[in-house]
């Protein structure tokens, strides 16, 4: 395990240009009839920044699996601790790739209530999810948070994009933040050398927040009706072990208590407790762990 009381002292605030919610304007034309795992997510989360298909393949969803909402929930709080895990360590650059629409307990919320100097990056590439975002945050002040519309799976584009060189300095410890996403990747689609090609990115101090979900606690028939939930969805739900969950960290060291499942990481007074799962959360188990970079 890595030490937790080790800090990151340099300075690395540097001057940039933030990204203003009125210099973008989203497509004329979008496919709202698709649903978008991001905006299931805010409707699973009480938000209302969705549409009529998220909303119908999101009750489909809870209608399967009820202890959703309460997953969503549970993931949300298990940001906000990561976050401020790596903001207490000194770390102020955050990149969170597939944020979804950035609610109450968002990564920018938490990281600049510890740290108002901290900068983050948020990443999706749902132009109505960015179009949204630049709208919460407008009113940030200049330098702190920007939005780039862009895909996980180019992992290259994200590294190589103008705005996040604006951002951030990754000669400097970053907070990479992959956070309910990488079970929307196929493996075919190259998920390890994605995340590989990341975490190969970031300086030493680094951290990686991940969580994901799995079928470890499912039963089969379980797992065989999420995955089937969600392939009418801009996304597929791909379930996957602890020991494929693992590997996503590479050399990266562990902070205690190493890759468990999401209420057990560092639980708060406040946040769901096993003891308040209801009967069947093992249906819809995930896993969270946060690793640093030596």
């Amino acid at each position: 395990m890595h030490e937790d009381t080790a800090a990151v002292d340099r300075d690395t605030r540097t001057d940039w240009e933030w990204a203003r919610a009125d210099d973008w304007q989203p497509p004329s034309e979008l496919d709202t009839g698709i649903p978008h795992t991001a905006r299931m997510y805010d409707y699973y989360l009480g938000g209302k920044d969705n549409f009529e298909a998220d909303r119908k393949a999101a009750q489909a969803a809870i209608a399967a699996y009820p202890a959703l909402p309460l997953l969503a929930r549970t993931n949300r709080q298990f940001l906000g601790r990561a976050v401020e895990f790596a903001a207490g360590r000194g770390i102020r650059q955050f990149v969170d790739i597939g944020t979804g629409i950035p609610a109450v307990g968002s990564t920018s919320e938490v990281a600049q209530r510890v740290a108002p100097d901290a900068r983050v990056v948020y990443v999706d590439n749902d132009p109505i999810v960015a179009t949204h975002a630049r709208a919460l945050l407008a009113g940030h002040p200049a330098g702190h948070t920007s939005v780039i519309e862009a895909d996980l799976r180019d992992p290259e584009a994200i590294l190589g994009h103008p705005a996040l060189a604006a951002a951030v300095d990754l000669s400097q410890p970053v907070a990479l933040m992959l956070v309910a996403v990488l079970h929307f990747i196929r493996d075919e689609e190259g998920a390890e050398r994605i995340v590989r090609t990341l975490r190969d990115a970031l300086a030493p101090g680094s951290a990686l927040i991940l969580s994901h979900g799995s079928p470890d606690f499912a039963s089969r028939e379980s797992a065989a009706e999420g995955t089937r939930i969600y392939r009418s969805a801009s996304a597929p739900l791909v379930l996957r072990p602890r020991a494929a969950v693992e590997p996503f960290f590479g050399d990266f060291e562990f902070v205690g208590p190493g890759l468990v499942q999401l209420p057990l990481w560092r639980p708060v007074a406040g946040h769901v407790r096993t003891a308040d799962l209801p009967e069947g959360w093992q249906d819809v188990s995930a896993y969270a762990g946060v690793a640093v970079k030596a």
